[in-house]
């Protein structure tokens, strides 16, 4: 079997967003299907490629970057040499989200061949997996993220994750730049949710790296220590590594990152020996299936949590093949009120991730990444280039 043709189709799709403290309801995406064909027919896909889980497409620049580059890499050859063509991609410092479409698109051809559901031919390890809730910044006043965790608890959410204040000053109500950082909103958020959902519910914090000064940090850390919060995620720029090391050493609560440092495994695996952070972070947008896998079992062999960054159909099939020791929780979201997070998306006739009464998201059992594509939508709404 050889692959003979990439094709990759934008077309348009309608999901509801947030920004600002406003709900943006039926906000048009493009959206992009990639397709990966071979000689015997067999087809792997994805959907995605940008952001926001699965769920935004490829960039017109990264369309022709795999058209004009990586297809003439790999037509011709394998497609179950999955790795070869990720060692290449890696030795030609290939954008990671682009390395991680292609690696995706491979996968889900070859769980089509196999007749069986990707996590299942990484071999296994859970059918289902505790859910957070979690949300997008800027939410309005501290009152609005505690109605909304308290709603999400009754959804049958066992946790539940503050994106809080940046870019928008909840002061002002007025978008502005990333500094200075609104700590003393944050606080009074992380200290809204807390009090409004009890002590029984896991609470995380995740600021996006909007404290550059290491003081902001430490204090923010000290306040989430007392309220109770599992983790607190990527609190800082990430490109300086000894605020974090520091940081690490400082305070009990668990640091989680980095979240978004390029390197993927070999960049976690450098802060694990650095102690730079206690729990480690990826997704299949930083390099594929094949990246997280890696880093998970670099993070297995240190003893440390690696949590999967974001939601969609990939991540999803990745944590079917993880211990929950190392990998817990699945991100669900972003949500907010007044975003129809399950709505139908139009092009696959199925979400991935619907949340149980006990706060789960079961396994796609559909063979590759679980996908139904509905193919009238994707022809109805292609965008022709």
């Amino acid at each position: 079997m050889k692959i003979v043709d990439i094709k990759i189709t934008p077309f348009r799709m309608w999901a509801d967003r947030y920004r600002n403290a406003t709900p943006a309801p039926k906000t048009e995406i493009v959206q992009t299907l990639t397709q990966i064909i071979t000689d015997e027919g067999a087809v792997g896909y994805y959907l995605g490629g940008q952001g926001h889980g699965d769920q935004d497409g490829l960039s017109p620049a990264n369309r022709a970057y795999i058209m004009q580059r990586i297809k003439p890499m790999i037509v011709g050859q394998d497609p179950l040499d999955r790795e070869r063509f990720w060692q290449w991609m890696n030795a030609w410092k290939i954008q990671e989200n682009v390395m991680g479409v292609i690696d995706m698109a491979l996968y889900d051809l070859a769980g089509r061949i196999a007749n069986m559901p990707v996590y299942k031919l990484l071999g296994g390890c859970r059918d289902k997996v505790k859910a957070y809730a979690s949300t997008y910044p800027n939410m309005g006043m501290p009152d609005n993220y505690a109605r909304h965790a308290l709603e999400c608890k009754k959804q049958g959410y066992k946790a539940y994750k503050i994106h809080p204040y940046y870019y928008w000053n909840p002061e002002t109500k007025q978008p502005v730049p990333g500094r200075p950082s609104h700590i003393k909103w944050d606080i009074k958020c992380c200290e809204a949710v807390r009090e409004a959902v009890g002590d029984d519910m896991i609470l995380m914090y995740d600021p996006w790296g909007t404290y550059h000064i290491y003081e902001e940090a430490l204090q923010m850390g000290r306040v989430l220590e007392r309220l109770g919060f599992v983790w607190y995620e990527h609190p800082m720029p990430e490109y300086r590594v000894a605020p974090y090391i520091k940081l690490a050493r400082e305070l009990d609560i668990p640091i989680l990152s980095p979240e978004i440092a390029e390197g993927n495994l070999f960049t976690r695996a450098d802060w694990i020996l650095r102690e730079a952070s206690d729990q480690s972070r990826l997704d299949v947008l930083r390099g594929g299936i094949t990246a997280v896998k890696k880093t998970v079992a670099v993070c297995e062999a240190f003893g440390v949590k690696c949590e999967v960054h974001m939601s969609g159909f990939a991540n999803l099939q990745v944590l079917g093949s993880t211990s929950e020791d190392t990998c817990e929780w699945y991100e669900k979201g972003l949500l907010a009120p007044g975003v129809d997070y399950d709505a139908p998306l139009g092009y696959v006739k199925q979400n991935c991730d619907p949340i149980d009464s006990e706060g789960y998201v079961h396994m796609p059992t559909l063979p590759g990444l679980g996908y139904d594509i509905d193919w009238d939508f994707i022809k109805e709404n292609e965008i022709k280039e």
